[in-house]
């Protein structure tokens, strides 16, 4: 992760490992295109471990939300995707993310009040980690490499619009997500939150020209 910013503005950047996992558990689980956010598929795409042969079966797409420690479900609600919307809205914030690690194998004791979670989570985990610890290895290496021009790409449109305005920006935060997503584009997951694509970071004047309209409603 990297922060750039100032005393009055902040913008953080990550890819998290345990969003990944939770990416990841979405797929291998069936809840894609059904779970909330409706995020893009992954790209490349999570395969299953070859042993797992308890995994669990592909889910009927059902759309509804909840909160990770909700087992519980109202009529129509398929728990799983409610249980799952509710882990990622917790990982993808910055702000609500656990400091410590939420996922301890074998038994994944976070999950105990979140049943049909805790099942997907057990069946899909080696598989779901495996792929997360390579896209973050791959977005690490990127980042490193490019870090100059990726604060530049902020600092630069921050500046610009102080420049237009004519005074320092004022106080704002923002967290970027930068996630392995087989579409270009960026998707906000929460009040300081966005999910940006890695091919639209990766892309200097696109991703300036999507930042331009963020900041200046920020600055």
């Amino acid at each position: 992760m990297f922060v750039e910013g100032t005393l009055r503005w902040q913008v953080t950047e990550d890819c998290p490992w345990d969003l990944l996992v939770a990416l990841a558990v979405r797929d291998l689980a069936g809840l894609a295109g059904v779970a909330q956010p409706s995020l893009p598929a992954l790209d490349p795409a999570v395969t299953p471990a070859l042993q797992s042969r308890g995994a669990a079966p592909a889910r009927r797409p059902v759309r509804q939300g909840g909160t990770p420690s909700a087992g519980r479900s109202t009529p129509g609600e398929d728990p799983l995707a409610t249980q799952w919307q509710a882990w990622f809205e917790l990982v993808a914030d910055r702000l609500r993310r656990p400091a410590a690690p939420l996922l301890h194998p074998p038994h994944f004791e976070a999950f105990d009040r979140a049943i049909e979670l805790q099942d997907a989570v057990i069946a899909h985990y080696e598989a779901a980690a495996d792929w997360a610890a390579a896209r973050h290895a791959e977005y690490a290496e990127v980042s490193a490499a490019t870090h100059a021009r990726r604060a530049a790409d902020i600092v630069d449109v921050v500046r610009e619009r102080e420049h237009e305005l004519r005074r320092q920006a004022g106080y704002f935060r923002l967290d970027l997500d930068v996630l392995p997503l087989a579409e270009k584009g960026a998707w906000i997951v929460g009040p300081h939150t966005v999910v940006v694509s890695a091919t639209l970071r990766d892309d200097s004047q696109a991703f300036r020209a999507w930042l331009r309209p963020l900041v200046t409603a920020l600055v």
